[in-house]
């Protein structure tokens, strides 16, 4: 059975491989914890524009919690393992590993990530896009 592409226009040429991370991202993006938000921040003259991810990452510490881009993905994992055994009559705070990536577009970069109140954000930067225009030279063949 073939596989039916998502990106099938004619005109769009060379991107197999962001097709390629879409489907990944969307494999991935099943599991619900930890919960997080995307926020845009304002914009403001001095600054390009930002956008904020907040995890609620209740009980980790911050050398649980690692933050990294690889391959043009921000990748960010919470490790915890308890140091003693406890004898929980209940237990609600889950206490598990993740892993949440989320795709980057090219030129976006990590300005800072923090931690406080049991919630992690990380604030990335967009790129201001500049417009381009190169011309080809068209060559003359007998």
């Amino acid at each position: 059975m073939s596989r039916m592409l998502t990106i099938n226009s004619p005109f769009l040429l060379g991107f197999e491989e962001f097709e390629r991370m879409v489907d990944r991202v969307t494999r991935a993006g099943s599991d619900g914890y930890p919960p997080y938000n995307i926020e845009r921040v304002a914009k403001t003259d001095a600054e390009p524009e930002r956008l904020r991810i907040t995890l609620a990452v209740a009980g980790f510490l911050r050398d649980q919690l690692e933050v990294t881009v690889e391959e043009g993905q921000l990748v960010i994992r919470g490790r915890q393992q308890d140091e003693k055994p406890r004898d929980f009559l209940h237990r609600g705070i889950a206490a598990r590993q993740f892993q949440r990536v989320f795709l980057l577009a090219e030129g976006m970069r990590v300005a800072a990530a923090d931690l406080a109140h049991g919630l992690l954000t990380v604030d990335l930067v967009r790129p201001e896009l500049s417009r381009v225009v190169k011309k080809i030279d068209i060559m003359m063949r007998d």
